[in-house]
């Protein structure tokens, strides 16, 4: 066991082979741990979106799942119809920055259609659409254009349609 050649070459044997594997289970769990910490921003999101319809379905009287603008709101009505939307960019605003990014692929590029779907839906809704304007001043200015563009799109496919 005192031998210098056997811990030479045990040594030669860590180096080569022990090390890189020690390397490869590190990236490997770093990545694990940074996939978890996805999906429970992304659950944590999905949250808030769910108790942001719970506050739509406290308020049927302001007409919020349907995609045309609701006709002769009150004052009262209109405020917490705005207060309602602010909420709504701030929590898709919330959503773009955490899990947004230009060349997503896979389980991100997954979960961020879901967001992507959930604003596009807002965007058909007339008053939604023509109150971005003012909803957006202030906000992240990359997700602003993102909405705006989208925003039109809907739009657009709304008039042609």
């Amino acid at each position: 066991m005192l031998d210098p050649d056997f811990w030479e070459t045990a040594s030669f044997i860590v180096t080569v082979f022990g090390l890189p594997f020690a390397i490869f289970l590190f990236l490997f769990e770093q990545r694990k741990e940074r996939d978890a910490e996805d999906e429970e921003a992304y659950q944590m999101l999905q949250d808030a979106y769910k108790d942001f319809l719970k506050i739509v379905l406290d308020n049927p009287d302001l007409k919020l799942r349907t995609t045309t603008s609701t006709p002769n709101l009150t004052d009262e009505q209109r405020e917490r119809m705005l207060i309602i939307f602010e909420m709504l960019i701030a929590l898709f605003e919330r959503a773009y920055i955490v899990s947004y990014e230009p060349d997503m692929k896979g389980v991100a590029l997954r979960r961020w259609h879901s967001w992507d779907d959930y604003m596009r839906e807002w965007c058909q809704r007339e008053d939604f659409y023509f109150l971005l304007p003012q909803l957006l001043r202030g906000e992240d200015p990359d997700f602003a254009a993102y909405i705006r563009r989208i925003a039109d799109e809907e739009h657009l496919g709304k008039l042609t349609s």
